[in-house]
Parts: structure tokens; C-alpha cells; sequence
């Protein structure tokens, strides 16, 4: 396979660390509200990664955390405590806060066909690992006490701004709107890895810590959460474009800051849903969740193809009109399923061929929409359609649109409708064989069981009636 590393800025062929088995770690999200769906589009994403992953033969370990303590409204470390916001927003505490939205995620990501993650850790479960991390770069000289905080020190490094997106000058106060002064830094650069009472008197969630009673910043627990399960060698970190910095240009320093060693071969960064108005946010008011879509009627894989058919890599613009066409095409790609027979054998020499092809199409930097691409060609290919469904059902797992599921809904719907266009006719008919039976009309009588056996309909007389069947 071959991946864009978003640390190399380049495609290269994807050597994970161990032969054959593959260490994923996904940035879950901050659960003080819904997950939109432009949240949403980089775990679809990353779920088609490790599926593909899996798919091709390795064993992979996807871990995800959950952030419940420390993400601040600023990715600077200023404002008020995401979590603590939404339980003041909702007068709740913050940890009913976190299991609601934790849940709601966790079952919008069920709905867009997303496989659960191997490990899920919330981040407040591992207070004591933080500590012990922070403890050691301040004992390096990484990391600095000022203000009642702890900070890493950035000067320290060889290289910080790893990604070559941002430079100093653009965390200048004022430049960003998510960069204000604060006085206790050595450098702008420098964040918080445990911050104390005098940072914020009214936050809800604080621990025992060697530097006094306070809760730790957000990019420690990404840092730690994965290296307490994956290891001190990362194979694979994904997460949304946004995270690139100042997020995970953080943890690679705090984290190689404390190995000694490189720590992460490949980043994976999924870009942004826009609007006609630009990337959607929750800051901008814009919404849109999946109870919403499921509101206005889409299927939640109508917006999992929608995705789909773009580049991972490519900012995807998002409009009711597209989506609508992502449904009819979705709907198409079902009845046509749908249609198939399922009698016959399974060419499996045909069936490689087109195995072989999908995966060179999917393993090119998941190039997903010549993956659905690949659907199409199979539908029309000079197979038989027992190896057409095996073949769907195959790149299904990679795809995740549940076509065969959904296509047996379809048929079982279509059933039950056509059963209902006639049920009138033939309840007509039954009665009538029983007014004839009542005048001995046995001729007529008999004439009517066979009108209806022409129909697949099958009559018993009982002593509570007429019962019918289809045949």
C-alpha cells in the first residue's frame, strides 16, 4: 500500500514497524457535543484505512481516546474548558456530559457503518501515566515550571513546526484567532502539559498532582493513551487537518521528547467538509448531524458514499444538492444488488482478477472512489451473479455501505408491497368461493381454487375459515 505521509509531505509505500501487524491510533473526539458531520467525514475515513489495512492481510491495533478534561476553547491553551462549557451550557456535570456525547458519537458512528475501535480510553482514566510523562520531561529539561503551570519548553528541539504548515510569525497575538498572550511562556510556541488551581479557580475536574491540584493539557493524553497501548513505536496516527497543529505537532514533541527516539512513522490527516460558506464548524453555528440527515431522510450511508466519492486529501464541499445525488446514486447501486440471483458457483479466478484490482485502486493513498468505481465495474462485468454478490460482499468490507444488507431490505420491502397490491383481489376471490360453496356451486367453487393457484395462491379450508398462503 501506499500512503501520503503527511510528515514527509509525500506518498510512500506504507513499512509498518512489525511485519505484518499494524498500530493505528485515531484522535477521538471532545465529548461536549454532537459530532457533526464534518467531524464525522475523518473517521469514515479512517475506518475505510483500517479496514483496507485489514483487508490486505495485516493485524491492526486501533486505539482512539476520548476527550473528557483539558481541551480548552483555544487549541492555545486559553479559554474555558470545552467540557466544562458544555455541562454549564446544559446544567449537568461534566462527566453526565461526557458519557451523553460520548454515547451519541459512538452511535452516530454505528449508523455510518464505523467499526468500534480495539481500545477507546477516556482521557480523565489516566491521570497517574500523565504525571509520571510530565515528571520525566521536566527532570530532561523539556518542560518548565512558571505561573502555577507546567510548560513544554519548544526551544529545546531541534525542529518544531515538523508539519511546515505554520512558522512563529503566525502565532503571533492577534494573527490567529486562537492565539492570546500569555505572560508565564517562555516562547509562543511553549504549551501547557498540567495546568493548577491558578489557572481556572471553577474547573470541575482536578487531581493530585507534584506541582499542586490541577488537570492536565490536552496533547499530553494523545501522547500517553498511546503509548501505554501501542507501544513506544506508532505506526499509523490519523486524525482531521485541523489537528496537524498545534495538536499533533505537540504530541510528536512532547513525545519524542520523552522516548529519545523517532516515534510515529506516518500521519494520515483527512481534510475538511466546507460549505458554501467555508469549513464547517461548531464555532460557526453550522450542525449538521446524523439525527438531522436521518430527519430529512438519508439514509446515514448516503453521506458514508458522499465521502466515499472524494479524495481523502481534498477539501469535499458539502450541499444538500450533492448529497441528494449521492442518494439516488446510493439507491441505484442498491436495486441494482438487489436484482442479482444468488443461484449458481463462484468464479474464483474471475473473482481474484478483480480482487487484485481493487485493491491496487484502494491501496494507492485510499483512493476511494475508484474503490466505488470498482463496484460498478464488477455490476457490469461478463461474470455470473453469484460471483458478482461474492465480489461485493468483498470490497463491502472495505467500503462499508452494507450493499447486501440493504439490498435484502429492498427485495423483503418490494415483497411486501407486491403482496399488498393483491391481497385485496385475492381476499375477493376467497370470498366469493365461499358463496359458492354456500349455494353449491361446486364447479364455480373449484374454478376459483384454481384461478388462485394460477396466482401462487394456495387455500386450506379450517373450522375458523379461509387461510391462504403464496407458493
Amino acid at each position: 500500500m501506499k500512503l501520503y505521509n503527511s510528515l514527509s509531505r509525500t506518498k510512500e509505500d506504507f513499512v509498518p514497524h512489525e511485519s505484518g501487524k499494524v498500530s493505528m491510533y485515531t484522535c477521538g473526539p471532545t465529548v461536549y457535543h454532537f459530532a457533526h458531520i464534518g467531524n464525522l467525514r475523518s473517521y469514515i475515513m479512517e475506518d475505510v484505512l483500517e479496514k483496507f489495512l485489514r483487508y490486505d492481510g495485516y493485524d491492526v491495533t486501533r486505539v482512539m481516546n476520548i476527550t473528557d478534561v483539558g481541551h480548552l476553547a483555544s487549541d492555545a491553551d486559553t479559554g474555558e474548558d470545552k467540557m466544562l462549557k458544555g455541562a454549564q451550557r446544559e446544567h449537568k456535570s461534566v462527566m453526565e456530559i461526557a458519557k451523553f456525547y460520548t454515547d451519541a458519537f459512538f452511535s452516530d458512528c454505528e449508523k455510518l457503518n464505523i467499526k468500534y475501535p480495539d481500545v477507546v480510553q477516556p482521557a480523565t482514566g489516566m491521570i497517574e501515566d500523565y504525571i509520571k510523562v510530565i515528571e520525566s520531561l521536566l527532570e530532561k529539561g523539556y518542560a518548565y515550571h512558571a505561573g502555577g503551570n507546567i510548560y513544554f519548553d519548544t526551544s529545546r528541539l531541534k525542529q518544531y513546526y515538523v508539519f511546515n504548515d505554520h512558522d512563529e510569525e503566525n502565532l503571533a497575538v492577534g494573527v490567529r484567532d486562537s492565539v492570546e498572550e500569555d505572560q508565564n511562556k517562555r516562547s509562543k510556541a511553549d504549551f501547557v502539559l498540567w495546568f493548577t488551581k491558578s489557572k481556572f479557580e471553577d474547573q470541575a475536574l482536578k487531581w493530585d498532582s507534584p506541582w499542586g491540584v490541577g488537570y492536565p493539557g490536552w496533547h499530553i493524553e494523545c501522547s500517553c493513551i498511546s503509548m501505554k497501548y501501542l507501544g513506544e513505536r506508532l505506526d499509523i496516527h490519523c486524525g482531521g487537518i485541523d489537528n496537524a497543529f498545534p495538536h499533533h505537532t505537540n504530541e510528536i514533541a512532547q513525545s519524542e521528547a520523552y522516548l529519545g527516539h523517532p516515534w510515529c512513522k506516518y500521519w494520515m490527516h483527512v481534510h475538511h467538509l466546507n460549505t458554501a460558506g467555508g469549513k464547517m464548524s461548531k464555532s460557526k453555528g453550522e450542525f449538521l448531524t446524523v439525527s438531522l440527515l436521518e430527519e430529512k431522510g438519508y439514509d446515514p450511508l448516503v453521506y458514508r458514499l458522499f465521502c466515499l466519492q472524494s479524495h481523502y486529501r481534498k477539501g469535499l464541499t458539502f450541499s444538500w444538492e450533492n448529497l441528494d445525488n449521492a442518494k439516488a446514486a446510493y439507491e441505484k447501486l442498491v436495486a441494482r444488488v438487489a436484482a442479482l440471483g444468488e443461484a449458481g458457483a463462484v468464479d474464483e479466478d474471475a473473482a481474484a482478477g478483480f480482487k487484485a484490482a481493487f485493491i491496487d485502486a484502494v491501496g494507492n493513498d485510499l483512493n476511494t472512489s475508484l474503490g466505488v468505481t470498482a463496484l460498478y465495474d464488477v455490476l457490469k462485468a461478463d461474470v455470473n451473479d453469484a460471483t458478482k454478490r461474492s465480489l461485493i460482499a468483498s470490497f463491502d468490507e472495505v467500503l462499508g455501505l452494507d450493499l447486501l444488507g440493504r439490498a435484502a431490505a429492498l427485495k423483503e420491502k418490494e415483497a411486501e408491497a407486491a403482496a399488498g397490491e393483491d391481497a385485496g383481489e385475492v381476499e375477493a376471490l376467497i370470498s366469493a368461493r365461499t358463496e359458492a360453496k354456500k349455494a353449491k356451486n361446486w364447479a364455480e367453487a373449484d374454478r376459483i381454487r384454481d384461478e388462485l393457484k394460477a396466482m401462487g395462491i394456495e387455500i386450506k379450508d379450517t373450522p375458523g375459515g379461509v387461510e391462504w398462503k403464496r407458493i
